[in-house]
């Protein structure tokens, strides 16, 4: 995409997902000016399941979308980064890389998670960090496994960091971190934002060989003259690039899976029926409550590849909308992959019920819309709705205005789309803003910057009864 020059001041929110970058450049008023993606492979071992990365290649792959956006762009002001969680890098001294990046989708250390369960259990772990779950994916588990499995390395390993940590050390050279990516550490104390000492211990580390913790959106360094400010996790960048800053507001993604993310003033009591996990949010004093299904647009993309192979899903978008709210009781349940929230079953199949002799390819397309859109439901009655006005959409989801009207009308509240699609480059781009002093706080910038585009109005249809048979079958079959 080429740049668009202008004379304000210029931001790069650099966006690192699991299998992609993606980097765009801002101006002060939010408009995108330029954008770069790259794709990657995760290093996979079939025969340990050990998922890994060349953390240098993370490294280069940053600098060199900052410096194809400086040459396209001009003078760039500040940057900051959004990255995945619990990605793990053990190094020396100096930061060189003693063992290739634990990737947050490696379980390696299932044994480790154990032991730390039976140590501390999981009240405990949540009541400390916010996670209600111990797992091999917690970069806890991978220290401890690091010990046990290859004390040379853990011998020599003085530095630990997160991805965004190294990517802001390699930048600026500077060895800092920010609590949105500690938060699901279980290292790190979400309720007094400090080390938790036991833990450390436990699995054999100290503050030392830890970041200094500084605030989201604070500059920690420089990189070839353009300010380097500290980012957020990539969950919280994107709903912060959606426009949510308060509990009124959330943000909800379909895309392969749903996300939805919901500001909170405090962390909820601990629950041993629940898996959301509480992280600590950009914007001070807040905590950020993440819950995902692991199937959303993937069902619709599955029914398309499989059985409409030749509609666009915009003409499968016209074949449902005829179709009346409940699909002439025809009902999915869209757990092609088990389910996650707010009922934790990983051997959850997907079905549909109901089928009769009317139902026809349109019936199927909608019934897929309306489960996920049941889905949403479920999780914003699971952490209570009533304080929720508004739900900002991201996504491939948000592309169909169908499904957006379908989730007003199930959920009762008002929808809206984002002028900007990229939120988490957005996200990222405000908080270097923010760290230069062009905004005075997160809240500030979001204000200014973020604009809706779309606006989904709940049209009155009624989903009563649908939903009550979603929930009656969900019961029966999960």
């Amino acid at each position: 995409m080429k740049c668009v020059m202008n004379e304000t001041n210029r931001y790069i929110g650099i966006d690192i997902g699991t299998t992609s970058l993606k980097a765009a450049v801002f101006d002060s008023d939010g408009k995108r000016l330029a954008l770069k993606s790259v794709d990657y492979t995760l290093d996979t071992d079939s025969a340990t399941g050990f998922i890994e990365f060349d953390a240098e290649n993370y490294v280069t792959m940053c600098k060199n979308v900052i410096d194809e956006l400086s040459a396209e762009c001009g003078s760039i002001t500040a940057l900051s980064i959004d990255t995945q969680g619990e990605t793990i890098i053990f190094t020396d001294t100096d930061g060189v890389p003693l063992h290739p990046a634990i990737v947050w989708l490696d379980n390696r250390a299932t044994a480790e998670a154990d032991a730390i369960k039976e140590k501390f259990g999981n009240k405990l772990v949540y009541d400390v960090t916010g996670q209600p779950e111990i797992t091999a994916g917690w970069p806890a588990s991978k220290v401890l496994w690091m010990k046990n499995h290859k004390p040379e390395v853990f011998a020599q390993t003085k530095k630990i960091f997160m991805l965004e940590d190294y990517i802001l050390y390699r930048l600026s050279g500077n060895f800092v971190t920010e609590p949105t990516i500690q938060s699901s550490t279980i290292y790190f104390d979400v309720t007094r934002r400090i080390w938790w000492k036991e833990m450390l211990d436990f699995i054999g580390i100290s503050e030392h060989q830890l970041p200094k913790v500084v605030s989201t959106a604070t500059a920690v360094g420089e990189y070839k003259g353009i300010k380097v400010v500290s980012g957020m996790l990539d969950q919280i960048a994107g709903t912060l690039g959606a426009g949510v800053t308060d509990e009124t507001t959330i943000s909800e993604m379909t895309g392969t899976i749903m996300a939805i993310c919901v500001m909170t003033d405090k962390m909820p009591a601990y629950n041993p029926n629940s898996i959301i996990p509480c992280h600590l949010h950009a914007i001070g004093g807040k905590y950020c409550l993440i819950l995902w299904s692991s199937t959303a647009g993937m069902a619709l993309k599955w029914f398309k590849n499989n059985f409409s192979e030749n509609f666009s899903f915009r003409e499968l978008d016209e074949l449902a909308k005829d179709v009346t709210p409940g699909c002439d009781g025809l009902t999915m349940l869209p757990y092609f992959c088990g389910s996650t929230m707010p009922k934790y079953n990983p051997d959850a199949k997907a079905a549909f019920t109901g089928i009769n002799l009317s139902h026809t390819r349109a019936h199927f397309a909608r019934s897929i819309m309306e489960a996920i859109a049941f889905t949403l439901k479920q999780n914003l009655e699971y952490v209570g709705e009533d304080a929720i006005k508004e739900i900002r959409i991201t996504g491939g989801g948000a592309s169909s205005p169908l499904w957006a009207g379908i989730k007003a009308d199930v959920t009762g509240k008002v929808l809206k789309t984002l002028s900007e699609s990229e939120t988490a480059c957005l996200g990222a781009a405000m908080a270097a803003a923010v760290g230069v002093g062009e905004f005075t706080s997160i809240k500030d910038a979001v204000d200014s910057i973020v604009k809706t585009k779309s606006t989904y109005m709940p049209s009155g249809a009624d989903y009563t009864a649908a939903y009550e048979n979603y929930v009656k079958i969900d019961k029966l079959l999960n």
